[in-house]
């Protein structure tokens, strides 16, 4: 028999607290300038944010919802929200007002910790918020707020005792909520226990996983109000590597600063802000010579990408997972036995989203739910189970569409090869389906952003009289660059059959993204619902 330990919150800051108290937490300010503390402080500040959410009435399983940048208050929100035996609601600060009222609604949040620079966004809709009784400016002061009763953060510190006596918590508790950045109808909640949370955490640390350890200094670009920050906030706490925190509204310039500033091996971020960074790294300016590994995930990952940033000593990690699956589910490592492929075959291999995780199991199905053939051809949608993966929505009677026999129903259109990698080809409402085929759009705006002079590209299906749908390419051209369709589509001919070349190209100023950059396709389909194709 083993000793019977939960695995909680309080236990990954307990170790790392105790085993990394010199290490620091760093992040960068509106000013420009940095804010540092160490573990050790970081930990003390923690115990005085609980002991002051317990003095406003918070109590196990109440909610406590944080509308903020990546910064270290939201990261000591994180830590002693769910550690007190509460639950911690990161809410996405890009939604629609009507979004935000009903996910903060419909979690029954108890407290707002809100980020100074933020507040407008609050003040707007709060009269709307029938269950939050305190809203905390995340500052020295409120600001003046509009917000009724508003406290500020760093006085109600101030006031609290630098210890708290931690309560004794089950595993199986609620440790935090996200909700889906939905695409149609209103976002659904997540809700991460204790042990979900330590072993995905876990997860991070495993060789084949992130490889996370005490010498990486992380930098999570992701949004912690995004899927638990890809588990990058707790790992790093757990594991002692040092965190850099990028503040309100970074981009592509501060991060590369960062990076070289303080000599990140870990960063992490969605394809969109690598994109963007090519032309910074291309100048010269920045020394990256500390990274070990970029962690790129959210979308699929353009082989272009990965070959530039090869090429600038910046290798890829792809990573792939859900909100609903913590988010981690898989990691594209090569395997021993391919190290004697060609760099094409290495290349081909590295782009698809990899394999699952130790502790996930994957199946991938018809539409008939008979698996598919493991040949990295045949198409299925993705399911999934384990220890960190969702089994229900938050009293949300959609559980129903996506959780069915105990695997979770990704919506996701993949192959599997025999290898065990899976190669997403596209979301299921984004696959074309022509004449009863299914064309991948991923693997065109692949392609397409492969092309010179290409910035974004993101293909979707309109209707056509024949064939139901047909593929319409829709292109950002690099700044400075003028492209005609034929340059568009000349270079797909010879890499795909005939009747996946899109039927037409249409060029655009930029591609709609979600609140965490995805490309938010619906709003092409929307725009270009009754696009005339042209005569074939």
């Amino acid at each position: 028999m083993m000793m019977d330990i939960p695995l909680t919150t309080q236990s990954m800051l307990r170790h790392g607290l105790s085993m990394f108290g010199r290490k620091e937490i760093v992040t960068r300010m509106p000013d420009g300038g940095t804010m540092r503390h160490t573990f050790a402080q970081f930990g003390e500040r923690v115990n005085r944010l609980a002991g002051a959410l317990q003095r406003l009435g918070v109590e196990q399983g109440d909610r406590v919802a944080t509308f903020a940048w990546n910064n270290h208050r939201h990261l000591e929100a994180y830590w002693a929200v769910s550690s007190m035996g509460a639950v911690l609601h990161t809410v996405n600060i890009r939604l629609f007002p009507e979004q935000l009222v009903y996910i903060i609604n419909h979690a029954e949040d108890q407290v707002l910790l809100i980020d100074s620079d933020l507040l407008p966004l609050i003040e707007g809709v709060a009269d709307k918020l029938h269950t939050v009784k305190h809203f905390v400016v995340l500052s020295h002061e409120t600001h003046d707020t509009k917000l009724p009763h508003a406290l500020a953060y760093e006085p109600l510190l101030a006031d609290a005792a630098p210890e708290f006596p931690w309560p004794e918590l089950d595993e199986s508790q609620a440790a935090a909520t996200c909700y889906t950045s939905a695409t149609t109808g209103n976002p659904k909640g997540v809700v991460y226990t204790h042990r979900s949370t330590y072993l995905h955490a876990t997860a991070a640390g495993l060789a084949d996983g992130l490889g996370l350890r005490e010498r990486d200094c992380v930098l999570p670009f992701v949004p912690m109000f995004h899927a638990n920050t890809w588990g990058l906030a707790h790992a790093s706490i757990f594991f002692g590597s040092k965190l850099v925190l990028p503040g309100q509204r970074p981009d592509a310039r501060i991060t590369l600063e960062l990076i070289q500033d303080e000599r990140v091996t870990v960063p992490a971020g969605v394809p969109t802000i690598w994109i963007s960074a090519v032309p910074l790294i291309e100048s010269g300016r920045y020394r990256l010579d500390s990274v070990r590994e970029v962690v790129c995930g959210g979308s699929a990952i353009p082989p272009a990408l990965f070959t530039k940033y090869d090429s600038f000593g910046l290798p890829f990690l792809h990573a792939y997972g859900m909100t609903e699956t913590s988010p981690l589910a898989t990691f594209s490592h090569l395997r021993s036995w391919m190290d004697e492929w060609s760099d094409d075959r290495k290349l081909a291999m590295r782009a698809k989203q990899g394999t699952p995780a130790q502790g996930i199991d994957m199946r991938v199905v018809d539409d008939d739910g008979h698996e598919v053939p493991r040949d990295g051809t045949s198409f299925g949608q993705l399911l999934m189970r384990g220890p960190w993966v969702a089994d229900e929505y938050y009293n949300d009677e959609r559980s129903r569409d996506t959780f069915r026999d105990g695997w979770l129903y990704s919506g996701d259109i993949v192959t599997w090869d025999e290898d065990g990698y899976i190669c997403i080809v596209d979301r299921a409402k984004d696959v074309v389906k022509s004449g009863g085929e299914w064309i991948s759009t991923v693997d065109l705006e692949n392609a397409i952003m492969a092309i010179d002079g290409v910035a974004e590209a993101a293909v979707i299906g309109v209707t056509h009289p024949r064939w139901q749908e047909r593929p319409l390419a829709c292109v950002v051209p690099r700044p400075g660059v003028t492209l005609t369709k034929e340059q568009v589509l000349e270079p797909l001919r010879g890499s795909f059959a005939k009747w996946w070349i899109p039927d037409d190209v249409v060029f655009v100023e930029e591609i709609p993204k979600t609140s965490v950059g995805k490309f938010q396709k619906r709003d092409l389909r929307e725009r270009f619902a009754g696009y005339a194709l042209p005569d074939s």
